[in-house]
């Protein structure tokens, strides 16, 4: 796998993203790693059910079709939804 890695201000990162206060002001090293992106018919379909996606560190790991039924009201009442 191919990657950048480079010790850099933390004032570089100014608009890309808010830094914690600890760490303004200060060197800190940026890790960039690829990102999987692959554009399916699947994904341009609301309707997902079945889908399988590639999970960055558990290869083959499907989304079951349970998790795209409602939540039971119990566990909504718990989310305070």
């Amino acid at each position: 796998m191919e990657y950048v890695r480079q010790t850099i201000g933390s004032s570089a990162l100014n608009g890309i993203f808010d830094l914690p206060p600890t760490l303004r002001n200060k060197k800190v090293e940026v890790i960039i790693l690829p990102m999987q992106n692959e554009v399916s018919e699947a994904s341009k379909n609301e309707n997902l059910q079945g889908y399988k996606l590639n999970i960055g560190f558990m290869p083959g790991a499907e989304i079951p079709n349970s998790f795209f039924e409602p939540l039971p009201e119990e566990d909504l009442q718990a989310w305070g939804l």
